[in-house]
């Protein structure tokens, strides 16, 4: 049943008349005549008693007004709750530290124009961390990699973009491949643990590549920096922040995917829906 139909229906038994319910909702008498004729083929009942120039509603209608209204109502705070303009409050967001430097500060400059009245309390962690958070409650949403498994019932992948794997090594040498970079340089390791991190590990168990291991990292800033002074090299997603990031010809196959994650239920639906359009709207290059 659509409530527009209802809402004609209630303008005519708030106004009087079927002419005077037309102009207020800016139609045309024969448009909320058929929208009345199609409520009353719906539920069987007449639902207004028709006179030359007025219209009253029947006995069926006035038993069925209240719960009319409620459902107009409900409707109209459906529509409104889902409304970025009217985020606001307190919306718990948690975020991988790439995420922290990529996308939330452009979320948030956007954030002040879309939706003025929302706050934003920032939680940092790793994937899984955050995952748990947002799957007991702790968290309203995350920005962090899709989970290595299918999304269980009740929660809900936004996908934000997706990164390749490449190549870190330093600006000075030559390697184009894993296989030329590891012949001579130590492994600065993306955490195997992390979600992220499989993706570069499964990467190098495809091909039999077993190189020595400097150290393991989450954190591709530290990784890039580590790289960049010369030390060793490193296979990371393509992030906006890398320095000196080489292109792997297989790479693409190996993405890391990053996602907003939230609750599947309509919870907190305007504050979601502003930090969604917000994110698309200040989405890094690359």
């Amino acid at each position: 049943m659509d409530t527009r139909f209802l809402e004609s229906l209630l303008a005519v038994v708030d106004h009087g008349s079927i002419v005077a319910a037309a102009q207020a909702q800016a139609l045309t008498p024969a448009a909320v005549s058929q929208r009345i004729q199609v409520l009353e083929r719906d539920l069987g009942q007449t639902l207004l008693e028709r006179r030359a120039n007025a219209s009253a509603p029947s006995a069926a209608c006035r038993d069925l007004l209240p719960a009319m209204r409620r459902i107009v109502h409900q409707a109209h705070e459906l529509r409104r709750s889902a409304d970025p303009a009217v985020a606001q409050g307190v919306f718990r967001l948690g975020a991988v530290s790439t995420m922290l430097t990529a996308a939330v500060p452009g979320l948030l400059m956007d954030l002040r124009h879309r939706a003025p009245r929302l706050e934003l309390q920032i939680t940092p962690g790793t994937s899984a961390a955050l995952y748990d958070a947002v799957r007991t409650g702790e968290l309203n949403a995350a920005l962090i990699v899709a989970p290595p498994f299918p999304t269980p019932f009740g929660l809900q992948q936004h996908p934000l973009r997706s990164e390749p794997l490449c190549l870190l090594v330093p600006a000075d040498h030559p390697a184009r491949s894993a296989e030329e970079a590891f012949a001579d340089l130590p492994h600065i390791a993306y955490d195997p643990n992390s979600w992220g991190g499989q993706i570069a590990a499964r990467y190098l168990a495809d091909r039999g590549l077993i190189p020595q291991v400097l150290c393991a990292l989450d954190g591709l800033e530290v990784i890039s920096d580590l790289v960049a002074s010369g030390i060793g090299a490193s296979l990371v997603p393509d992030w906006a922040g890398l320095k000196g990031a080489r292109p792997l010809p297989d790479g693409a196959a190996y993405q890391r995917r990053l996602v907003l994650l939230t609750p599947a239920a309509p919870d907190r639906a305007a504050a979601r829906q502003a930090i969604l359009e917000s994110l698309t709207n200040s989405r890094p290059a690359g």
